[in-house]
């Protein structure tokens, strides 16, 4: 019986226990709104992917979407063509036209380590290899 107790106890810790939670990824305008900061990476992540030879690698983690006026349209959105570039270990995008003043925005931030474990599957009723992301509005 003490065994048992002892194993379900240890259990318990562990299932308590958080595991670390990923980058908390904050982004804000240049201060002449030509560009997007994003933060909150390692600087190892950032320079590891920046090393990689393809110009599409950016945009494929980290894209950027003009928001349309029926927000249900947002997974139907065009990428919003643009140059990434690292500055103090902040990745700066900036569009190939500028952000129009009117218009909203966002990246589309995917969390690629939210949904790896069993827990996070039970707990949010997905389906393994689901893809999770955040999108995190702006407005120039």
């Amino acid at each position: 019986m003490k065994i048992f107790i002892s194993i379900a106890f240890i259990l318990l810790l562990f299932s308590c226990s958080s595991k670390p939670e990923g980058p908390v990824v904050i982004i804000s305008l240049t201060s002449d709104k030509k560009s997007l900061q994003i933060k909150g990476f390692d600087a190892a992540v950032i320079n590891d992917i920046a090393r990689d030879s393809s110009s599409g690698a950016w945009q494929t983690l980290m894209p950027v979407y003009k928001m349309p006026a029926d927000t249900d349209l947002k997974n139907l959105q065009q990428v919003q063509p643009g140059r990434y570039t690292i500055n103090n270990n902040i990745v700066v995008f900036t569009p190939d036209t500028a952000f129009a003043t009117p218009q909203s925005y966002f990246l589309r931030y995917y969390d690629f380590d939210k949904g790896s474990t069993l827990t996070d599957l039970i707990k949010s009723r997905s389906k393994p290899g689901a893809l999770h992301y955040s999108d995190l509005i702006f407005k120039p």
